[in-house]
Order: C-alpha cells, then sequence, then structure tokens
C-alpha cells in the first residue's frame, strides 16, 4: 500500500533516481538521472511521521534508524530532495506546523530570559573528544578559508586565520579582544604574529578550561587570557585596539544586534577596527530549522545582512570592508563530516549510535545549506572613523605575506588534552 510519504516523493522528485523499500514494498522516484540514493524503512509508521512533519521527522526517524540510507549517503539524499522543487508538495499540515514554529520562533526572540549559558552549553560542552574526531589540529569550529583550493583541513583553517588578522591589522601591544574565543586557536594565533595581548570570553565552561590549558602549555599566560564572560557585561571602562568575533555571531539573535553592536562600539577604541565572521543567508528566515533548534543550536539564528547594517549603522561603526565567502563552508564541512564519518565506532563509544547518526545528520544538512541553498560566510570590518584602514585592499595580501613567513617559524601546536 502507498503511503503519504510515498505520495509526497512523487509530488517532489521528478529529477534524479531515488528507491525506497519499506513494509509495503519498493518504489522508485525521479527521472533515472544522477547519483542512485535508496533508502530502507523499517516500519509504516516512520515514513507517516516523515510525511506529516518532514522538517522535523526525517531527522528524528534518521536518528532512531528507523530510516537507513542503503546506497549513497544522507547528504546525498538532502541534496536529492532540495534539487527538486518543494513547494508544490506542501501539505496543509506542514503550512500549519511551519506558521506556527514562526509565532513561537518571534515570541520566544522577545523574552527577556537569557537563556545564553545554557544554549551555549547544549553544544560547546559536549565531550572535548567529540570535537577532536573531526576537527583540524588547532580545533578551529568554524568556517575555513581554502586558499589557495585543494590544501588541507588545517591549511585552511590556518589561511582563514592568516586571512583575518591581515584585515585585523594588529600591532604589537595593542590590546584584543575576542568575542567567543572557541578553543583559543585565534586568540594564540593574534598573540604570537602579532605581539599583542589578547583576552577571548566564552560561555561554555569547556572550551575555557581547553583554551586555558592550551595557553598555559605554549607559555602564553602573560599575553593571552580566557575568561567565562558575556559580551554584555563588558565594562565600559576597558577599552580595545581590535575586536575579533569568529562563528559567535550566530547565537546573538536578531533582537539583540543593536545591543552587540552598541557594546562593540562602546568597547573599541577610537582608532580601533573590528573584525566580525559570519554564516549569513540571502533574505530573513521566517524560523530556525526546527531540527537544529531542538537538537544542536537552541537560540541559533543565521541573519541576511539586510538584517546586520541597519544594526551596525544605528551603533556608529562605520562598515569599511564587507566580503563575502560562498562555497568555502560546504567544503568545511564536508571535511569535517568525513572525518566525523570516518570515525564512527569512536564517536559511537562516546555517546552512542543515536547521537552519531544526528551529528551526521546535521553535518550533511549544514552543506547542504550552502550547496544547496545559498548559505555563505560574510566578514564585515568595522571602525569608528574612516581613515583607520587603507583606502583599497592591496593590504590584505601583503600583511598575509608577512603573516606567513611568521607561520614558518611558528612552533608546531601540540595535541590538544582531555
Amino acid at each position: 500500500m502507498a503511503s503519504s510519504l510515498h505520495a509526497l516523493f512523487a509530488k517532489i522528485v521528478k529529477i534524479g533516481n531515488l528507491v525506497v523499500t519499506g513494509p509495503g514494498g519498493l518504489q522508485v522516484f525521479g527521472d533515472g538521472t544522477g547519483k542512485r540514493v535508496a533508502l530502507n524503512f523499517t516500519d509504516d509508521a516512520a515514513m507517516e511521521d516523515i510525511a506529516a512533519d518532514p522538517a522535523l521527522k526525517l531527522a528524528e526517524v534518521y536518528m532512531e534508524g528507523r530510516m537507513v540510507v542503503i546506497e549513497g549517503d544522507i547528504y546525498d539524499f538532502l541534496a536529492l530532495i532540495k534539487s527538486n522543487t518543494l513547494s508544490e508538495a506542501l501539505t496543509f499540515g506542514m503550512v500549519w506546523r511551519g506558521m506556527a514554529r514562526i509565532i513561537a520562533a518571534r515570541i520566544k526572540m522577545h523574552l527577556p530570559v537569557n537563556h545564553n549559558k545554557h544554549n551555549v552549553s547544549h553544544h560547546y560542552d559536549l565531550s572535548a573528544k567529540l570535537f577532536d574526531l573531526f576537527l583540524d589540529e588547532d580545533w578551529q569550529y568554524s568556517c575555513a578559508y581554502f586558499n589557495p583550493p585543494g590544501i588541507s583541513l588545517y591549511e585552511a583553517q590556518l589561511a582563514k586565520k592568516r586571512h583575518i588578522a591581515a584585515k585585523l591589522m594588529p600591532e604589537p601591544g595593542q590590546r584584543v579582544l575576542e568575542i567567543g574565543s572557541g578553543w583559543g586557536g585565534m586568540a594564540m594565533y593574534l598573540a604570537e604574529s602579532s605581539g599583542v595581548d589578547v583576552t577571548g570570553i566564552t560561555l561554555s565552561e569547556e572550551q575555557l578550561r581547553v583554551s586555558r590549558d592550551r595557553a598555559q602549555k605554549r607559555g602564553l599566560t602573560d599575553t593571552v587570557r580566557f575568561e567565562l564572560q558575556d559580551y554584555r557585561y563588558l565594562p565600559a571602562t576597558t577599552t580595545y585596539d581590535r575586536i575579533v568575533s569568529v562563528g559567535m555571531f550566530e547565537h546573538v539573535g536578531p533582537t539583540h544586534y543593536r545591543e552587540y553592536f552598541t557594546k562593540a562600539a562602546e568597547v573599541l577604541d577610537d582608532n580601533g577596527v573590528m573584525l566580525l565572521h559570519s554564516i549569513g543567508q540571502p533574505s530573513p528566515p521566517l524560523a530556525t530549522n526546527p531540527f537544529i533548534e531542538k537538537y544542536i543550536f537552541p537560540g541559533g539564528y543565521i541573519p541576511s545582512l539586510a538584517e546586520v547594517l541597519p544594526a551596525v549603522q544605528k551603533s556608529g561603526l562605520l562598515v569599511r570592508d564587507i566580503e563575502i565567502l560562498p562555497m568555502h563552508y560546504a567544503h568545511t564541512l564536508r571535511e569535517w563530516r568525513q572525518r566525523f564519518v570516518a570515525r564512527k565506532a569512536e564517536a559511537v563509544a562516546l555517546y552512542d549510535e543515536r547521537f552519531f547518526r544526528m551529528w551526521e545528520f546535521y553535518l550533511a544538512g549544514s552543506e547542504m545549506a550552502f550547496t544547496h541553498e545559498n548559505l555563505y560566510i560574510f566578514q564585515l570590518q568595522l571602525a569608528k572613523r574612516g581613515d583607520v584602514v587603507p583606502d583599497n585592499r592591496d593590504y590584505i595580501a601583503r600583511n598575509e605575506a608577512l603573516l606567513l613567513e611568521f607561520e614558518k617559524t611558528r612552533v608546531p601546536l601540540e595535541k590538544v588534552s582531555f
């Protein structure tokens, strides 16, 4: 008997080659072109759940092992679906669930309760051993910069740090603030390459522990410090010559953008420079994907530049440069996913099969957002004055060349200890 999911696939999959096997037998969808993707469902209820609420239930059914990809992988399946037109397949149930999520998201945005610490802990306070399964040697958990193409993940993450440092133009002795300091790699790179004094702030206790340990082992405790600190409560009495924030802005939320940039302007020196590196999307989202919101990044929100720039303007900061990096995160996520899947046994031993499939789905779905939904990385260079940044971009390449020379003499990074 054909299920509601069969009917949904028939509406969606016009191009491609999808084979679905379930309790009711085997059916084929699409025109037979492209890479073959084959799914196996363990029970009718799994198929009905997905048909009723694919935005959430597709991930949950996959996590539970009730949908198995037996040819191709989960990224191939998601890409196949996204390569076809979805609007004609919308049902009344999908529409009202979507509307309910939009309303709930808008209400949640305006609640006065501060969930920042809890939201950050949900993701970043997972076992450090998990991140060691797929990140590069410096534990960079943000978009790498594959320039030139074909370089390794480690080299691309190093190129990212070099590119950001070149735009910041730090000078020896300057004070640098890093908002969202991760596992400390960016702060240590700036301190060692440019002779600056860096304060990194985070809301993750696990990241704080690892960062402090790494800085101590590299003998940087006099010039690099990490604090458990919410950016909103930074004292106005302390100002910084440079501010950098990489991969943190996605956790701020649109109702706090003005507060974020106002605080940045407050603690940035009048001659200072700020570099913001964040995921962006072509237009403002109505709501965050329900799977990502529930399981991966509660409270996360990926903005469009149309939402960000008005808040910058109102803060008094000036935009000195905008750069768009369209596909670099797709390459980064593919590297992460391949590394993670290759070490499946370790991930399962650390947590369980359900957790492994949840993270595999997260990495695959995130990659697809860049390959099929036009998400991108933007880098905003901000300042209070127009003359603190050169009036052409040639200085970036010059600074990168100098940083490359530093990297040749830098002491190799040690493996992170748990």
